[in-house]
Parts: C-alpha cells; sequence; structure tokens
C-alpha cells in the first residue's frame, strides 16, 4: 500500500516536471488510434464498389505500417523512461539508503508505468475517438464520399489494438526498468547529478579534415540522387547514397562539435559575453552523447520533410492533372493485326486474340453488347501507326551520348506516329493546340517531363526520319506537349505527327475511339459507366485486347492512390516528427533538471533571472535548430530527388506541400520546442 501511495506522488510530480512525455504519450495513443479506426470509420460512407475496395487496401495498408510505427513508438518510450530513471538516481539512492530493496524499487517503478500507461491509454484514446471523427471527414472529403449518414463511431477494433500494442510496450518498459535499477550502484545513484561528461577538446586539424571529408562524401550522394540519378541503373543502387549520406552526416556532426567548440573559445568577445561561455560549456558537456542523438533526430527530421512533401504532392498533383489530362469521358483502343510471335512476347495478350486483332474498333465493341451511337456522343476515331524506326533512330548523334548517360532506357522500342488530320481532330476534342505541318516536316508530340529534354537533344539535331522512302525533318527544335492517351499522370513519352500521305494502312498499329457520353447527368454517367464495367464480364473480353478507360475510372483510382499515399505519409511524417522532437525535448529536460545546482550557482554570482532564461533559451534552441538546419538542406536534395520520381504523377503541386509540410514542423517541432523551454524553466527556478 505504501508503496502505490509513494508512486501516485511521483506521478504527480511527474505531471508537473514532465509533462511533454505523458503529452507525447498521449499523442502516440491518440494517432495510432486514428488511423487504425479509418475502416470503421468509412463504413458510414455512401461510395462506389470499386472506391470501397481501394479504402479496404489503405486501411490494410496502414495496419501494416501500424507495426513499424509501433516500434518507432516502443523506442521513443523506452528511451524517454530512460531520462527518467536518470533524473531520479538520487531519489532511488536515498531509498536505497534508508533500506527500501532495489526489488521493492523495481515494483515502485512498475506501479508507476502501469499507473501512467492506464492514464495515457485513457486520456489518448478519449482523444484519439474524438479525432478519428474529424479524420472521417477528412476521409469522406478526400473520397468524394457522401456523409449524409453521419454518427459518431467508436473503433472497438482500433481500441483493442492500441490497447495490445501500448500494453505490450508498456511491460518492455518494465523490464527495461528492472535491469536498470538491478545493475545500479548507491554510490553512483548518489553522486550521479554531480557527474559532467568530460569535455573533449578534438584536435582541430582532424576535426577539419574530416569535416571537409565528410561534406565532400555527402555532396557526392548529393550528386547521386540528383545530377547522378540517372546512372542508378538499379533501384537497389539507391542504398548506396543513403549510405554516404548517413556516414557523412555523423561525421559531419562529430567534426563540427569539435570545431565550434574551438572556434567559439578563441571568439573572445563573443564568448565571454553575457552567459555565452556558460551556453558552450553547457553543450559541450555533453558533446559525446550529442553526436549520435543529432544524427539520428537530423535523419528523422529529413524523412519526415520528404515524406510528407512527396506524400501530400502525389494526392494535390494527381487531382489537378484530372482536368487537363482525362478532359472526356471514355477512350477505347486496341492492337491491330497482332502476329503469334508478338502475342507470345507481350505481357498480356495470346494467340486467341489474333482473329479479334483483324476486326475493326467498332467490331470488337460490338462483340461486347455496347452500343456506342447509343451511349457516346463527339465521337474521334483514328489510328496510330509504326514502322521499323526505333527510338534511337530519331535522337540521331545524340544516342551515343544519350546510352551512356541513360543505359537503362529501352532505345529498341518501335515509335508511334499520327497522321496530323487525326491529331487535329483529337487535339480539338481534348482541348488541346492543332498543328499545321508543311510536307517534309514532322512534330514531336510528348508530356512526360522525363523524356522531354532527352526528345529535344534529338530535335535540335534535326534528326530526319524516312517514311515510305520520304524524308521528313523536325518543325520544332522542342517537343510540343500533348497526348492522345487519357490518364491522371502525364504519361506521352514522345509520339510523331506527320503529313497523312506520309503513312499506309499496312502501317497500322492500333485503333482508338474518344468520346464522351450522351448523358450529361451526375446519374446518368453513372448509370453508362455501369454499362461500361459490365463489358469486362461478357465472355467475348477473353479473346479480345479492347482496352477502356473511363475518365471516372481515372478519377476513382487517383482519388484512391492520392488518399492512401496521403495517409501513409502523414501516419509516419507525424509519428517521426513527434518522435525527434520528443528525443530532443526529453534530453534537455532531464539536462535541465541535472544542471539545477550549475543555474542556481549563477544565481550566486549575481546573475539575474533574465540572463539565465536567455542562456537557457539558447542553449535549447542550438539542440532544435542544429538537427533541423542540416535535415533541412539534406531533404533539398532528397526531395530533388522525390521529384525525379514523382515526375510520372506530376509535380505541378510540389511547392504547396512543402508549404504545408513547413506548417507541421512549425507546428508540432515549434511546439515541443517552447513547451521543452517552459518546462526547463519550471525545473531550474529556485525553489
Amino acid at each position: 500500500m505504501m508503496l502505490f501511495k509513494l508512486s501516485f506522488k511521483n506521478i504527480r510530480k511527474s505531471f508537473k516536471d514532465y509533462a511533454i512525455y505523458f503529452f507525447t504519450l498521449v499523442l502516440g495513443v491518440a494517432i495510432f488510434y486514428v488511423f487504425n479506426a479509418i475502416d470503421s470509420q468509412t463504413v458510414m460512407m455512401n461510395v462506389t464498389a470499386s472506391t470501397r475496395e481501394i479504402i479496404q487496401l489503405m486501411t490494410t495498408i496502414l495496419s501494416a505500417v501500424s507495426v513499424f510505427v509501433a516500434f518507432i513508438l516502443g523506442f521513443l518510450i523506452i528511451y524517454a523512461s530512460r531520462f527518467l530513471i536518470k533524473r531520479r538516481n538520487k531519489e532511488f539512492g536515498i531509498y536505497l539508503t534508508l533500506g527500501m530493496s532495489k526489488r521493492k524499487i523495481s515494483r515502485l517503478l512498475f506501479f508507476e508505468t502501469l499507473s501512467i500507461g492506464l492514464i495515457s491509454l485513457t486520456v489518448g484514446l478519449g482523444i484519439g475517438a474524438l479525432l478519428s471523427q474529424l479524420m472521417s471527414i477528412l476521409v469522406a472529403n478526400m473520397f468524394e464520399a457522401d456523409l449524409t449518414k453521419f454518427t459518431f463511431v467508436f473503433s472497438t477494433s482500433a481500441c483493442m489494438k492500441t490497447m495490445i500494442y501500448f500494453g505490450i510496450m508498456y511491460l518492455l518498459v518494465m523490464i527495461f526498468n528492472t535491469v536498470n535499477i538491478s545493475k545500479c550502484k548507491l554510490i553512483d545513484l548518489l553522486h550521479a547529478s554531480k557527474k559532467s561528461e568530460k569535455v573533449t577538446l578534438r584536435n582541430p586539424i582532424l576535426c577539419t579534415i574530416i569535416f571537409i571529408i565528410s561534406s565532400i562524401v555527402l555532396g557526392y550522394a548529393y550528386y547521386l540522387v540528383t545530377g547522378g540519378v540517372n546512372q542508378l541503373q538499379d533501384f537497389r543502387e539507391i542504398l548506396k547514397p543513403i549510405f554516404l549520406g548517413v556516414l557523412s552526416t555523423f561525421f559531419i556532426f562529430w567534426s563540427l562539435s569539435g570545431l565550434m567548440l574551438r572556434i567559439v573559445t578563441r571568439m573572445k568577445k563573443t564568448y565571454y559575453k553575457g552567459l555565452n561561455s556558460f551556453t558552450v560549456r553547457q553543450i559541450s558537456s555533453k558533446i559525446n552523447t550529442t553526436v549520435f542523438s543529432m544524427t539520428v533526430i537530423c535523419l528523422m527530421l529529413f524523412v519526415t520533410i520528404c515524406v510528407l512533401s512527396s506524400a501530400l504532392s502525389i494526392k494535390n498533383s494527381m487531382t489537378a492533372n484530372l482536368t487537363t489530362l482525362a478532359p472526356i469521358d471514355i477512350e477505347f483502343s486496341k492492337k491491330y493485326d497482332l502476329t503469334e510471335e508478338y502475342a507470345n512476347s507481350h505481357f498480356g495478350y495470346n494467340t486467341n486474340m489474333m482473329d479479334d486483332s483483324k476486326l475493326s474498333l467498332r467490331e470488337s465493341i460490338s462483340n461486347m453488347n455496347f452500343d456506342v451511337d447509343q451511349y457516346l456522343s463527339d465521337m474521334v476515331e483514328f489510328n496510330t501507326y509504326t514502322s521499323e524506326i526505333k527510338i534511337k533512330d530519331t535522337l540521331g548523334t545524340y544516342y551515343q551520348e544519350s546510352q551512356k548517360k541513360y543505359p537503362f532506357l529501352r532505345y529498341e522500342t518501335d515509335e508511334d506516329f499520327i497522321k496530323l488530320s487525326d491529331y487535329n481532330q483529337v487535339a480539338k476534342l481534348l482541348g488541346l493546340e492543332e498543328l499545321s505541318l508543311e510536307n517534309n516536316q514532322y512534330i514531336l508530340v510528348a508530356d512526360y517531363s522525363g523524356w522531354v529534354p532527352i526528345r529535344d537533344e534529338g530535335l535540335k539535331r534535326n534528326t530526319p526520319i524516312v517514311l515510305k522512302n520520304s524524308t521528313y525533318y523536325p518543325k520544332y527544335q522542342e517537343c510540343q506537349n500533348g497526348f492522345i492517351e487519357i490518364s491522371s499522370n502525364h504519361v506521352n513519352m514522345g509520339f510523331f505527327v506527320v503529313p497523312d500521305d506520309a503513312l499506309d494502312e499496312s502501317m497500322r498499329d492500333s485503333g482508338w475511339l474518344l468520346a464522351n457520353y450522351q448523358e450529361t447527368t451526375k446519374e446518368g454517367k453513372q448509370k453508362t459507366e455501369d454499362v461500361v464495367r459490365s463489358m469486362n464480364d461478357h465472355p467475348y473480353s477473353s479473346v479480345s485486347d479492347l482496352e477502356v478507360t473511363t475518365k471516372l475510372q481515372l478519377y476513382e483510382a487517383s482519388i484512391g492512390l492520392g488518399a492512401m499515399v496521403t495517409f501513409i505519409g502523414l501516419y509516419l511524417g507525424i509519428i517521426f516528427l513527434i518522435s525527434s522532437a520528443a528525443i530532443l525535448a526529453l534530453k534537455e529536460l532531464s539536462e535541465s533538471s541535472d544542471n539545477k545546482e550549475r543555474f542556481r550557482m549563477l544565481r550566486k554570482i549575481g546573475a539575474d533571472e533574465k540572463m539565465i532564461h536567455k542562456a537557457l533559451f539558447r542553449q535549447i534552441a542550438i539542440f532544435f535548430l542544429f538537427p533541423l538546419v542540416i535535415a533541412m538542406i539534406h531533404s533539398v536534395f532528397g526531395i530533388m530527388f522525390c521529384d525525379y520520381i514523382l515526375e510520372t504523377f506530376g509535380n505541378e503541386k510540389l511547392l504547396e506541400s512543402i508549404m504545408m509540410t513547413a506548417i507541421f514542423l512549425i507546428v508540432i517541432y515549434g511546439g515541443y520546442f517552447l513547451i521543452t523551454y517552459l518546462c526547463s524553466k519550471n525545473i531550474i527556478k529556485e525553489r
């Protein structure tokens, strides 16, 4: 009973001095519950079957991500417990001096951990239940779902999962605390607060050399993921710049810690101004543990910035792309005149489709009981063509250089061609600019930013192409923006618009039909959409390579993928941000507790509260800003790499995503900094 009362007394004291620890636990529980309760929140939404499938896939992925998040939070809780125990070393020493056994101290910590766990779980689940209602509105908004049946929902499954995961975490903390106490020695506990980590003035020449080498290595890693990204022929090779970046970051922190101390001590006016010397020595006294901690926190912040920026960019860009890249309701396409060799060598084709490939596009559609005249309007039919011309042939003298620079590209792929009159009909329907040509000219149309610069180099060299014994030259020295295939992304790697007489039916490759629905209302369009989707169930579909793409399908897929990536990015980004900020905060609070005697000595020698608070503020600010600044530098190149990866999805909204990420950083990271400073002031103030 006595241990129980004592544990509650300690908890009340901890709430006052270490609010960040409890705040982080509660926040972790709430976020864990919110993202695992999405499945229950979406039950009441009125969405289509395909959207429901996407939501189910998203919740499954979030459940898997939760396992990883649990490991991060578990590490954070154990890390926090380490500092809390360290802060109470003298208290435990007094307990041992008064005759309390280590076993009873372990039981005391057991009751405290159990009580803290129950309190944080209760409060966190309560806050999570409230926030999950807001999350349901966010999910409904992203999936454009009907929320007329909105009711308050408490997810029992998410609650049970949260209790189980956090129960395991708290159990590990109890074991960790017991092991720690069993290894403690009385003399170490009583004099722990008087111990200061040895300040090592590292050799400035060695620090300078390591800093220069680390900066060069880091610059090379930056080059690999930006300027040299195209030299990464295998995705696994991205591990190389990651390893170099992590290693160089550690040694940059290591060398800067030694250089900064040496540099500041030689700047006499700055060093001896106010309490700067005290602040510098305070930072230096923890220099050995700071290097590793700063490296880990810096990398976590770097991942947070890149993940949040990229995730939000995908959602925004894909939604924005739909307006311009899918301006019509439906698109049909099929391959003509398949050969047995082609059918056997290309994925998705088989020899059963050969008979259908000899039919016109309309005949294939009709065989699936779909009447284009009944359901469609604004129809444009056209063909695309191929010849023996490969991509390498259209690059001219740039081919050799391109092959060295981009060795992984498929240069043997056949080029696609379209008649000028057909393209202008398509352009008019899609709202694109119509083109004009002389008899010996061609225009290259592309919108995929990864290919456009390569194509432009071929055009700048005035590379000719030969069709039906006639030679054609580029009208423009750069690609013209456009497409014929509706999509939610910029996927057109390039096709050639040529005069009509440059092509004949023997070169015909694929047939296309673009159109709008005759129905103009939302309900009418949905009915037509249902008829189109039923074509997949028709028996004839197994012997035809007819492909059907609709705007609604693209819209649902884009929204679904965008929402999925956004939620996973938010989940991981917020957890990483909270973890890095909480680790810094707990470390600073622990040091403030250890340094109460030193601040008391400052008061005795005449330092007023304003000077002391300024010194404390600077010390905490340096610890918070140092890893953030390095992480932001890393993020510039990290986002450039993400931008390269995201080119297919579109990166038009990347700046907006970066601004949103900055807001998250200011609110969460800045909030932790402010709370840390205020709590530290409370810890060091004279009683």
